[in-house]
C-alpha cells in the first residue's frame, strides 16, 4: 500500500511541476491608499476609507505566438453578500492582429472607456461628489458622463497602434434577457499621430431598455499638450427612441505640470437631461504630488442642480484627499 502511495504522489508532483511550468507566471498586484472625503450636504459620518483589493493575473505564450492572460480581482466591497470577486477577464493578444478581451465582470465598452477623458490632476468633474454621495445627501441621482451599454460577459477588441497613430476599438454586449434586453455594440477611433494632439470619436448603443427605450450614444473629444500644459474639450449626446430622453454632455479640462512631481488641474462639465429643465453643473479643482512611491492627491469639487434638481440640498460642495503608496 505504501509503495502505491509513493508512486501516486510522485506522479502527481511531476504533473503539477509540468503544469506550472507550462502555465507561466502568476503575479499579484495591488495598492495601499487612504482616502478622506466629505461634503457640506448631508449627515456627514466617517469619511475615512482605504483600498481593499488585490489582483491576481497569470498567463503565458502559446505555440502560435499568442499571449493569453487571465486576471481576477478580489475586492472586499464588491458583491460582499455572495462573493469577494470583482473584475475578472481573459485577454488574448494575437501578436499583430489586435487584442481580444472577454470580461466576466468589470469590463469597459469601447465608448465607456472614453466617456470622459478630460485632463485632471485627481478625479473627473463629477467623480469626487459621486463618491461622497454616501455621506448622506438628499439621495437625488447623480448624472455622470454619457457612456453606453454595460454588463457581465462582454467582448472587447483593440487594434493597438495602427498606421499613422490610429487606434480602433470595438465591443459587444450580448443580450441576457433581463438587464440587457437586446445586444449592444460600440466602436471608437483615436488619432495621436501629431505630437501633443489627441482626437477621438466613439459611438455605441444601449439596448437595455428594449424597443421602447433604446439609445444611440456618441462622443467626440480633442486634447492638446504643449509643454507643461494640457487642455481638452469633449461633447457627448444620447439619441433616445423614447420622448424627452435625449441628453447632452459637455466637458473641458486643463492641467499644468509645475515640475516632475507636482501637477494642478481644473475640469468642469454640464449635463443637460431631456426630461429635466435644469442642467447639472460640476467643477473640480485638483492637485497631485508624487515623491518616490508616494502620491498625495487633493480635490475640491462643486455640484449645482444634482440630477437636474433645483432643491437647495442638491447644490453640493465637497472634497477628497488621497494618499497612495506604490510598491
Amino acid at each position: 500500500m505504501n509503495n502505491f502511495k509513493k508512486i501516486g504522489l510522485t506522479a502527481l508532483g511531476t504533473s503539477l511541476i509540468a503544469s506550472s511550468a507550462y502555465a507561466g507566471a502568476l503575479s499579484v498586484t495591488g495598492s495601499a491608499s487612504i482616502t478622506f472625503s466629505g461634503n457640506d450636504s448631508g449627515t456627514g459620518g466617517n469619511g475615512w476609507s482605504m483600498s481593499d483589493s488585490v489582483t491576481f493575473s497569470g498567463g503565458g505564450e502559446m505555440d502560435n505566438g499568442w499571449n493569453v492572460t487571465a486576471s481576477y480581482e478580489l475586492d472586499n466591497n464588491e458583491n460582499v453578500t455572495t462573493s469577494g470577486m470583482d473584475s475578472y477577464s481573459l485577454k488574448i493578444d494575437t501578436n499583430g492582429m489586435g487584442v481580444v478581451t472577454f470580461s466576466g465582470h468589470g469590463g469597459s465598452t469601447a465608448m465607456g472607456a472614453v466617456d470622459d477623458v478630460m485632463p485632471t490632476a485627481y478625479g473627473e468633474s463629477f467623480d469626487i461628489l459621486s463618491a461622497t454621495n454616501e455621506q448622506g445627501n438628499s439621495g437625488t441621482s447623480v448624472f455622470n458622463a454619457i457612456g453606453s451599454a454595460g454588463d457581465n460577459n462582454t467582448f472587447h477588441y483593440s487594434s493597438g497602434d495602427m498606421v499613422d497613430g490610429f487606434t480602433f476599438t470595438a465591443s459587444y454586449v450580448p443580450a441576457n434577457g433581463t438587464t440587457e434586453v437586446e445586444s449592444s455594440t460600440d466602436f471608437a477611433v483615436e488619432y495621436t499621430g501629431m505630437e501633443g494632439l489627441t482626437i477621438g470619436f466613439a459611438s455605441g448603443e444601449n439596448n437595455a431598455g428594449g424597443a421602447t427605450n433604446n439609445t444611440d450614444n456618441t462622443t467626440m473629444y480633442v486634447k492638446y499638450a504643449y509643454g507643461p500644459v494640457t487642455v481638452g474639450y469633449q461633447e457627448s449626446e444620447i439619441d433616445s427612441s423614447s420622448t424627452n430622453n435625449d441628453d447632452d454632455y459637455e466637458a473641458m479640462g486643463i492641467t499644468y505640470q509645475v515640475n516632475d512631481d507636482l501637477t494642478i488641474g481644473y475640469t468642469a462639465s454640464s449635463y443637460d437631461a431631456g426630461d429635466k429643465t435644469t442642467d447639472q453643473e460640476n467643477s473640480n479643482l485638483s492637485a497631485s504630488y508624487t515623491m518616490g512611491g508616494m502620491t498625495l492627491s487633493i480635490a475640491m469639487a462643486e455640484e449645482e442642480n444634482r440630477g437636474g434638481s433645483t432643491a437647495a440640498a442638491d447644490d453640493v460642495e465637497g472634497y477628497a484627499i488621497n494618499l497612495a503608496f506604490a510598491f
